[in-house]
């Protein structure tokens, strides 16, 4: 683009060629959005103005000033933190932070549209440099290690089962990613729905390569310098996740092929019986009467209100499966309701698309459009009355295992039209209506609309509690309303390993609340991988157990001794981890930093954690190296800089190892190798059934004695938006002398009366001050304190 006019206004700048159109902004502080029309002369009206947009991710609103400065054949546009650099010769462009470090440079921008039946086809490319050296993490829910460079990726939601270390796409389509040289982070996220892809230096080892199938190229790019500030100011762009209820945080178990209300008692009772945690069992599509969604089949499920109670009394939930489609079924309210609202997605020659999943013939509410999310989400109203605890959303990319074809109408030559009908997956055809856009530009936020609907819902149904929803498909912006889990896997120890980079995708795009099925939807697992996969999900924000119709059941206790015992110590180690997980939560619905994160994320210039994508860190105080490989009972792990405390387990504590290096961890099958980082404090509480409430009523802080110590704990009633307190921690060792001071706020009322400390690293202790009694053995010091403590000394 050659620019021959620039528009300056306070809160942006338009600069404009004689076909293309750049248009800058700043949606807050660090960040800019650069809105490419590569080809709007031809395809707008009225060029060089571009029409407004609807951004189904974006939820910032308002801009910041720019600072426009022209300077021949330069164009520098400067906001708070950031500024940009375009060449008016070529209307490409450097990014830059407020130290002037280029952290991003456009070498190349192009469009082209061709007329076409039943629409024209567009597509809009923009090329980055990709200097030697520099790491691409993200792009949400992707195979592959961390670092996604020399990997090419598609965004378009599909139905894949099963899904293999190496398929592309899969249900979610997240374009967003962060960069990271020297040290250094940044980030680029692309707003558009429109089917896209994404050539990470493959095809051309000095470039990144984005192509939208659609006529422009919204893109926004954030400043760093750490990981955590660029993925903060993209979860402040597309919002941040809502605390979930804590049960949710709790053990999950789910099967299809539970197939009415004895199943699901039996299960409940093969948990309670076992002294197996559990505080929810998932309903799959065998509740529902002849596969039409918000029916129950009443022979399987006579009374599913007084089941839900049953298990209320066992302190379990019950979530149910949600799927789109409606069956077409004349005289059925939900499909006469949405037929005579005209909520249905229709042929490109108008009438409602006919299509098949569960339910044969189905249609599909257009949940695209926000009158029909509201009607969505009244929807769920009698499963709300009757104590339905949760949603389970699927097959929601949309899935359609087959369309009634339409053939369309003539063209100009009078010929059928080659574009017709074309799918792409199991899906909905490109040209689908969904009011006045199409399946193409709108198919990848099909679900969020969903999620959105529901959510708001749910809100409006229940708004003395938390909504909890869990989805398979989303877009960006999807973890304001669901958790994510990563669709059908397989049992096998490859998917184990790969769940690990492929959940941190998903955090480095604020979706926190994730997981995986365990020990696989498909295939059959042996007691080996569910207990090495039970340690790992221990982990995982959200954990669940989840299996397939036709393979083997695996609830814990299906592969007998040793298994069981160990599958029970795993289950309790994440009952005990609550107080910890909850607080993470409660941290992401703030910053948008997810419980689960790579080493990266706090050593962004260590090379060596670049390539560690089968351990993480869970929140900043805990590495965890789970053993992920069959039959191994140790595992290299590699520790960033600072001083790490051996806890396997979180039971007991080893040698203090020093960061920066790869150290052998022992991991026979009954541990999970973990560290506990110099500085840090970690809450714990005693193992339960089931979960009651997070204010604590019993509290061990484990403290691992450094110069500097920190540590948070956040507290409520578990669920609702009533009282809540947050307690701090603060302190080190100066001069041999350790003190830590403890503050909170907030309005809730304890529930405890005393805590326990353990504090790890002091070579000898003289004189305690500020506890009720204290004992120092084997180089541990623990430590009773009333519950409103406010300062310990101890000196050596």
């Amino acid at each position: 683009m050659h620019v021959t006019d620039a528009h300056v206004e306070p809160h942006r700048l338009r600069l404009s060629g004689r076909h293309a159109v750049l248009e800058v902004s700043c949606p807050l502080p660090g960040a800019l959005r650069l809105r490419h029309a590569p080809v709007s002369s031809e395809i707008g009206f009225l060029h060089p103005e571009l029409p407004g947009k609807r951004s189904w991710s974006v939820i910032a609103e308002g801009g910041h000033p720019l600072k426009v400065e022209r300077d021949g054949e330069r164009t520098r546009v400067t906001a708070e933190g950031v500024s940009l650099e375009v060449d008016t010769e070529s209307g490409t462009w450097r990014f830059q932070d407020a130290k002037g470090r280029e952290l991003a440079r456009c070498v190349d921008v192009s469009g082209e549209v061709q007329a076409a039946y039943p629409m024209s086809r567009h597509r809009a490319r923009m090329k980055l440099r990709a200097p030697e050296g520099e790491r691409y993490l993200g792009f949400g829910e992707k195979v592959g290690p961390l670092d996604k460079r020399g990997m090419h990726f598609t965004f378009w939601n599909t139905d894949v089962v099963p899904h293999h270390p190496d398929t592309d796409p899969l249900y979610q389509s997240i374009p967003f990613f962060v960069g990271l040289r020297d040290g250094v982070a940044w980030g680029f996220f692309l707003d558009e729905s429109w089917r896209s892809e994404v050539d990470v230096a493959l095809a051309d080892a000095s470039r990144v390569a984005w192509e939208s199938w659609g006529p422009e190229l919204d893109c926004y790019l954030f400043a760093g310098p750490m990981p955590a500030d660029v993925v903060g100011r993209y979860a402040a762009l597309t919002g941040r996740p809502p605390l979930p209820p804590l049960w949710s945080l709790g053990a999950q178990q789910s099967r299809w092929g539970y197939e009415n209300a004895e199943d699901i008692r039996g299960v409940i009772q093969g948990y309670r019986q076992r002294n197996l945690p559990l505080d929810c069992v998932y309903l799959d599509i065998d509740y529902m009467d002849g596969y039409k969604v918000w029916t129950w089949d009443s022979a399987r499920y006579p009374d599913p209100a007084g089941l839900v109670r049953e298990a209320a009394a066992q302190g379990v939930r019950l979530v149910p499966i949600i799927d789109p489609a409606l069956k077409l079924e004349p005289g059925w309210n939900v499909y006469e309701d949405a037929k005579a609202r005209d909520y249905l997605v229709r042929y490109d020659r108008g009438g409602v698309l006919v299509g098949e999943v569960w339910p044969k013939p189905a249609v599909f509410p257009d949940l695209t459009r926000p009158e029909v999310q509201r009607w969505w989400g009244g929807l769920h109203r009698d499963f709300v009355a009757m104590g339905v605890a949760g949603f389970w959303n699927d097959m929601n990319e949309p899935s359609c295992f087959g369309v009634q074809p339409d053939v369309g109408i003539l063209t100009l030559t009078s010929e059928r039209a080659e574009g017709i009908g074309q799918v792409e997956g199991k899906t909905l055809p490109y040209d689908a209506r969904h009011g006045e856009k199409r399946h193409l530009e709108v198919h990848n936020v099909y679900a969020l609309g969903m999620a959105k609907g529901a959510f708001e819902g749910l809100r409006e149904l229940r708004p003395e509690s938390r909504p909890f929803l869990l989805t398979r498909a989303g877009f960006a912006g999807i973890q304001r309303y669901s958790a994510v889990w990563t669709g059908d896997n397989s049992s096998h120890w490859t998917q184990l390993e790969t769940s690990l980079p492929m959940l941190m995708g998903l955090g480095l795009a604020a979706v926190a609340l994730t997981g995986v099925d365990i020990p696989g939807f498909i295939g059959r697992a042996n007691g080996e991988l569910l207990v090495r996969w039970m340690q790992t999900g221990t982990f995982y924000p959200l954990m669940r157990n989840h299996a397939g119709k036709g393979t083997s059941p695996q609830e814990p206790w299906r592969f007998g001794e040793p298994y069981l015992t160990l599958a029970r110590a795993a289950l309790e180690r994440r009952y005990r981890l609550l107080p910890t997980l909850y607080t993470l939560m409660h941290e992401a619905s703030e910053t948008g930093i997810a419980p689960l994160r790579p080493l990266l994320m706090e050593a962004p210039g260590d090379a060596e954690a670049a390539g560690a994508f089968d351990q993480f860190l869970f929140g900043r105080d805990l590495l965890v190296a789970p053993v992920v490989r069959p039959g191994q009972t140790k595992r290299l792990a590699y520790l960033p800089a600072g001083e790490w405390l051996e806890w396997p387990g979180l039971e007991w504590t080893g040698e203090v190892r020093e960061g920066g290096q790869h150290v052998i961890a022992d991991g026979p099958l009954d541990t999970v190798p973990v560290w506990l980082r110099a500085g840090g404090a970690v809450a714990l509480t005693r193992p339960a059934m089931h979960t009651t409430d997070a204010n604590w009523k019993h509290l061990e802080w484990h403290v691992h004695a450094a110069v500097e110590i920190y540590g948070r704990l956040y507290e409520d009633a578990g669920d609702g938006y009533g009282e809540s307190r947050l307690t701090e921690l603060r302190g080190g060792v100066t001069a041999g002398v350790f003190q830590l001071e403890r503050s909170e706020t907030g309005t809730l009322a304890r529930a405890r009366t005393e805590e326990t400390l353990r504090v790890y690293g002091l070579t000898s202790v003289r004189k305690v001050t500020g506890a009720l009694s204290h004992r120092f053995e084997d180089g541990v010091l623990e430590l009773q304190v009333a519950a409103d403590w406010t300062r310990l000394d101890v000196a050596p």
